[in-house]
């Protein structure tokens, strides 16, 4: 079952939207928005099958009923989850919540995480991400995406 709550916009910044979990009809426009940033070399594509097998791990930034924003969380180990997306710190406050002490990231816009508190770290820091899934990738081994990672405080209250 997901587990992300319904978040009023207002308590993750001063936004008029929400944030709620992925469902199956918010596909077409997951992969519509993701697919505007893969054109401009900004993110790697999802298929819409890809999007379909893991809609768990989608939450959406929604105003007026138009999906504006997505983030996936894909847990990738007992200690380590990775971010599948621009809109961030919901997934951080999911990442909290189950546990997971590290996020990571491969990106095409890493000053972006950065400004979140992520680090740059090589790639090879992620092998199960590497062994499971970047070797399907088109781009394996010569992925030109850049590794970030952020270690979280578990203890930390995110509604503070």
């Amino acid at each position: 079952m997901n587990q992300f709550k319904h978040l009023d916009a207002r308590q993750v910044g001063h936004l008029p939207g929400v944030f709620r979990p992925a469902i199956m009809r918010d596909v077409p426009a997951i992969q519509k928005l993701i697919k505007l940033h893969a054109d401009k070399g900004q993110m790697l594509p999802r298929s819409v099958n890809e999007l379909y097998e893991t809609i768990r791990q989608y939450l959406l930034y929604e105003e007026r009923g138009k999906v504006l924003g997505v983030c996936g969380l894909h847990v990738t180990w007992e200690d380590l989850a990775e971010v599948r997306a621009l809109a961030v710190d919901p997934c951080l406050g999911e990442a909290r919540r189950l546990g997971i002490p590290k996020v990571f990231t491969l990106t095409y816009v890493p000053d972006f995480f950065r400004r979140l508190g992520f680090e740059e770290v090589e790639k090879t820091m992620f092998p199960h991400k590497i062994w499971s899934e970047c070797i399907r990738c088109h781009k394996f081994p010569d992925c030109d995406e850049t590794g970030l990672v952020i270690v979280l405080d578990l203890d930390k209250d995110e509604a503070a």
